[in-house]
């Protein structure tokens, strides 16, 4: 099993290629609102480097965020036109849930992200006793008030968020709901977690079917408006133009062997 993985639901941009004994080849950069111009290119270098073709992949793995509205929709719209172009099975990950997949507790994990205004996204994770990932509180988005209502025992927190609402929070944590914070090298999402937990996914057959949308939480107003004028959003125009040039480049490829 081979799998190309992407992570864009923040400003750092990740992408790896994994198999069942580990990382093949990975990168990461800070992209800022770039992308949609860095992605691509970047996938296909990591290709090239890791001499895997994208037909001997077994699938595809996104993150589905929250996270950065642009950053969901390149990173998705991207996967969807490699699915459409290879017939790759395509696994999406919410992205919360790919860093709570790094840390190794019995207790519930709690992955923080910036929001928009001050707010946070949040979630709480369990490890189950087969490794598994398991849900106990869905994905929100809220004042650090919200937060520390929803924390109701020992915590392990990590993230971005957790950093910029800290300074606000603990004088608001009750005892029940102590905070251990987990180590900085889980505070940024990564595409390498990402794969892993999709492989798990793509293993039980979980796979995207036709219908797929971003996981915002809080809708961005591009999309509601897009919707309301009956025009085309931006994660389907990116979806065509990736198809599009991926379709081309196949093509060259089996020209150049004599397919």
């Amino acid at each position: 099993m081979k799998i190309l993985a992407v992570e864009t639901a923040t400003t750092w941009q990740s992408v790896a290629i994994l198999d069942e004994n580990g990382v093949i080849a990975q990168h990461g950069q800070e992209a800022g609102v770039a992308h949609g111009t860095l992605l691509l290119p970047t996938i296909d270098r990591l290709l090239i480097q890791a001499r895997v073709p994208l037909h001997e992949l077994t699938g595809l793995v996104c993150s589905s965020g929250p996270g950065s509205f642009t950053g969901i929709r390149v990173g998705l719209a991207t996967c969807l036109g490699l699915r459409a172009a290879t017939g790759l099975p395509l696994v999406l990950v919410p992205t919360l849930e790919a860093m709570a997949w790094n840390v190794d507790t019995t207790i519930p994990i709690c992955p923080l992200l910036p929001s928009r205004r001050g707010e946070v996204y949040w979630a709480i994770f369990r490890r189950g006793v087969d490794g598994r990932v398991d849900r106990v509180l869905g994905e929100q988005v809220g004042t650090e008030q919200a937060f520390v209502q929803s924390l109701h025992e020992p915590t392990v927190v990590i993230g971005a968020g957790w950093a910029t609402m800290a300074p606000k929070t603990r004088g608001l944590l009750l005892k029940s709901s102590t905070v251990t914070v987990g180590s900085e090298q889980f505070f940024t999402p990564s595409a390498v977690s990402v794969a892993r937990s999709g492989m798990a996914r793509l293993r039980r057959g979980e796979v995207a079917g036709e219908a797929v949308v971003p996981l915002y939480v809080q809708r961005a107003e591009a999309e509601i408006q897009y919707e309301r004028s009956g025009g085309i959003s931006p994660v389907v125009r990116r979806q065509r133009r990736v198809e599009r040039k991926t379709a081309e480049r196949l093509a060259r490829g089996r020209r150049r062997s004599g397919v």
